[in-house]
């Protein structure tokens, strides 16, 4: 196999087409493929061979497969694309962890199938005809995000992604963690965040966990593909120990009202031992284990665990966890506000995630509220913000979707630094003043008179008026519902707990 680097330079200089024109023939084949086999795993394919366009290089002579070698492949149906795609994904795709445990590559990497010569040797060509992958790579996420939407196995939405690691502010030389990092979005929103802030190449030590094996891959392939060094640990579930050391900021797209979440072995010995505790004893909950009929509680405290002493963490987060009644949700709002860990809660408008009518807040942590360089001029020790952005969305075009946008998150980015009195671009901190019913600063006394509640269209409450009483009321009835479905999961929990004991 010989490398023929001059055929890939033609195919490049030779080929006039914009780059709107090769997404749309990318995304066309993509289509093909999508007819002869499973869409998601028709869209990893062409993350593949968008992966093989930037490692699969070796020396001339070699007798290794690589990329160019697969650009000088014959068309036709009988031309070999289909093995010779098989060869590069099985030589150049990571082989598995030291310890023998499969970081899902490459024996994951779906089979191209019968019938996908024409459109894997027009895919290879299109790839091969420019330099800019980053735009097919943003796209080829983005239709694997709506083929998995519907077993919430979904990205982060970019505009999304920036509003979370916008509300972090990391900083060069931070360890970052995502400990559910799907296809590793947030984690490249962190790099890309700093380099353009220092023009260089950052010194972050970016660290991802994923549960599912070929999620996990594609995170590996995105970090490759763009040329950032990241470390994305063996597929595991992050809530099974604690994190073994602390990080300056954790980011993560939580998976909401996750049910038995407690590993399986654990579950079987608690099953054996009725009077024992749901959750073992563990460092991150020393005063009561979370629930076992939800994850969400186990999830913030995981995550608050794993801070560092000045560490910040943003975190999406259902709303039942921010205005639930439910004595277990209660207190460990309190210990959160008690802890004076809660820095910042916003109200995110529906639909915005695309998959889910559900509404969620993002939650803002921080274990050091004091004015320091880095953060803002302005001590918030004993304050929270709150900002209601329920509002604050467009319509995607061409769709019925919603999505935050440039301008909304540009918006709720300016109302936290301000309050932080965190200088951008060089110049003063704009001065932070309340806004009916967009944002309000409060101290942790008045949120303890509130029974710890921290849902923030009750402390950023609009106007009065007609509209105002109409979406309140709305408001009302939806908490009420919630409570109701808690109380109906609780009772689940507890009968099946009784039923185990008979």
């Amino acid at each position: 196999m010989s490398d023929t680097g001059a055929l890939r330079g033609r195919v490049q200089a030779e080929d006039p087409s914009s780059l709107d024109e090769v997404l749309v023939e990318v995304r066309r084949h993509r289509a093909h493929l999508s007819r002869l086999m499973n869409a998601s795993d028709a869209t990893r394919l062409v993350l593949g061979l968008l992966y093989l366009s930037r490692r699969a290089h070796a020396a001339p002579g070699t007798g290794v497969p690589t990329w160019s070698w697969l650009l000088g492949q014959p068309a036709g149906r009988d031309s070999g694309i289909r093995a010779a795609v098989g060869t590069c994904l099985a030589h150049w795709l990571p082989a598995p962890d030291v310890q023998g445990v499969d970081t899902g590559t490459r024996n994951l990497m779906p089979v191209p199938p019968q019938g996908s010569e024409g459109a894997l040797h027009a895919l290879v060509q299109i790839i091969g005809s420019t330099q800019r992958v980053g735009p097919l790579l943003d796209q080829c996420l983005r239709d694997l995000s709506a083929d998995q939407a519907e077993g919430s196995h979904y990205f982060t939405p970019k505009d999304m992604a920036g509003l979370m690691v916008g509300a972090a502010v990391p900083r060069d030389g931070h360890r970052v963690l995502d400990p559910v990092c799907g296809s590793g979005g947030l984690l490249v929103e962190s790099h890309r965040y700093v380099h353009d802030r220092v023009g260089l190449a950052p010194a972050m030590s970016l660290r991802g966990k994923e549960q599912h094996a070929h999620t996990s891959q594609v995170a590996r392939m995105n970090f490759a593909v763009r040329g950032i060094t990241a470390h994305v640990f063996p597929p595991g579930d992050s809530l099974a120990e604690p994190e073994p050391e602390p990080h300056d900021i954790v980011l993560a797209n939580l998976p909401f009202n996750q049910r038995d979440w407690v590993p399986e072995d654990r579950t079987e010995q608690n099953a054996r031992r009725p009077a024992a505790p749901p959750v073992p004893v563990d460092p991150r909950w020393p005063e009561e284990p979370p629930s076992r009929g939800s994850a969400n509680s186990a999830w913030i405290q995981h995550i608050a665990h794993a801070l560092a002493p000045a560490g910040r963490a943003a975190f999406l987060m259902a709303d039942n966890v921010a205005n639930s009644r439910q004595p277990v949700t209660r207190r460990l709002r309190e210990r959160l506000l008690r802890d004076d860990l809660v820095e910042c809660v916003i109200a995110l408008p529906p639909r915005v995630f695309g998959h889910t009518q559900a509404t969620a807040c993002l939650w803002v942590l921080n274990r050091d509220k004091s004015a320091r360089p880095g953060w803002g001029v302005l001590d918030r020790r004993r304050q929270v913000l709150f900002i209601n952005a329920r509002r604050a969305f467009e319509p995607v075009p061409d769709s019925r979707a919603r999505r935050l946008g440039d301008k909304n998150t540009a918006l709720i980015l300016t109302t936290l630094a301000a309050w932080r009195g965190l200088p951008e671009n060089g110049a003063a901190a704009t001065p932070y003043n309340d806004a009916a019913g967009w944002s309000r600063s409060c101290s942790t006394t008045e949120i303890a008179d509130r029974e710890y509640g921290l849902m923030p269209t009750s402390y950023a409450v609009e106007p009065p008026g007609p509209t105002r009483d109409t979406r309140s009321r709305i408001e009302q009835l939806k908490l009420e519902l919630v409570n109701k479905f808690e109380q109906m999961d609780q009772l689940e929990i507890q009968l099946l707990d009784i039923l185990e004991e008979i």
